[in-house]
């Protein structure tokens, strides 16, 4: 799960994750191609709006479901670029974001002008989904290739003792319940929900893990406490723009009465923190806790006194590699 308001580096761990822990599934939550997840693998850079971000994974199955929103073009492009047709599956209940919708979502002052939408149709394919007249996956052949009983599939592998991971998008406080409302995403967007999305129950979750940036970003409309300038934030090397909208992100300090919120709505029971190697270049790609300076390390137990959860991965470097693993 995302800890703020998205844009935290859920990508890159999801992805560290499945390759460490052999997971047989991947699972996309959350609300759909208004989420832009980014993966370095290889030397490559990879953005995704609709797969999981588990593609480098050859035996991992990449499943999207019912909950989310699904854009078939979108969604095509990104399996023929990661050729990985063969892995995906796409729940039948899925709803598909048509022409119609981004059209909308474009066209409308205040969602456009006012909360500083994507453009991508999501929510108004979310109000047509709630009206009950948004169409289904199972309604366009395009997809017929890739449809699947997500639920079903999920549940079986946990039930043989598989491993798991459901990948969430946005950010906590992006919520339609919990988030800066109305600046928000079109429904809920913390554990809870993404367990919906995909179709499994509370009980067969063992961990949920909420993904932090050492500092704090968002994209878009709304409040943002303690924001700085854009200026500040080159200085600080914070510059940062949506993998989406390439429009810049909006920077402030770590809030850590935020980060504390966002474990308690997510029940969550480690966290993660990227860009370490941000805030603290001499841990760029560091693999090791130990070595890392004690400013390093000093910020790192600040932040698990904080939130009152153990910080178990630590990201410090822009590939999927570059990784502490504190779970051992």
């Amino acid at each position: 799960m995302g800890g703020f308001f998205g844009d935290e580096g859920k990508g890159k761990i999801i992805s560290y994750l499945t390759l460490k822990d052999n997971a047989s599934a991947v699972v996309r939550g959350g609300v759909g191609p208004n989420a832009g997840h980014t993966v370095i693998w290889q030397g490559r850079e990879f953005k995704f709006r609709m797969l999981p971000s588990a593609f480098m994974s050859p035996n991992t199955r990449l499943l999207i479901g019912p909950g989310v929103l699904v854009n078939p073009k979108i969604l095509l492009d990104e399996i023929e670029r990661t050729s990985t047709g063969d892995r995906v599956g796409v729940d039948y209940n899925c709803a598909v974001i048509e022409e119609k919708h981004i059209q909308i979502d474009r066209g409308s002052e205040y969602l456009k002008e006012k909360i500083e939408t994507t453009g991508t149709g999501c929510g108004p394919c979310m109000a047509d989904r709630v009206n009950r007249v948004a169409k289904t996956a199972r309604e366009f052949d395009l997809l017929t290739p890739y449809l699947t009983d997500v639920p079903l599939e999920v549940n079986g592998l946990l039930d043989g003792g598989k491993v798991v991971l459901v990948e969430g998008t946005q950010g906590t406080f992006l919520s339609l319940f919990h988030g800066t409302y109305p600046f928000c995403t079109s429904k809920d967007v913390t554990a809870s929900s993404m367990c919906a999305d995909v179709g499994i129950g509370p009980t067969k979750v063992s961990d949920v893990l909420v993904v932090f940036k050492t500092y704090t970003t968002r994209v878009g409309g709304g409040p943002l406490e303690g924001e700085l300038s854009p200026e500040e934030t080159d200085r600080r090397g914070w510059s940062e723009f949506g993998a989406v909208t390439g429009r810049r992100r909006r920077a402030s300090e770590f809030n850590f009465k935020l980060a504390k919120r966002a474990v308690m709505l997510n029940g969550a029971t480690m966290a993660a923190l990227t860009k370490l190697d941000v805030l603290f270049p001499e841990s760029r790609e560091c693999r090791d806790f130990d070595v890392l300076s004690n400013a390093a390390k000093g910020f790192v137990e600040k932040v698990e006194r904080e939130i009152g959860v153990p910080v178990k991965i630590i990201g410090t470097g822009p590939s999927v590699e570059d990784v502490i693993d504190r779970r051992r």
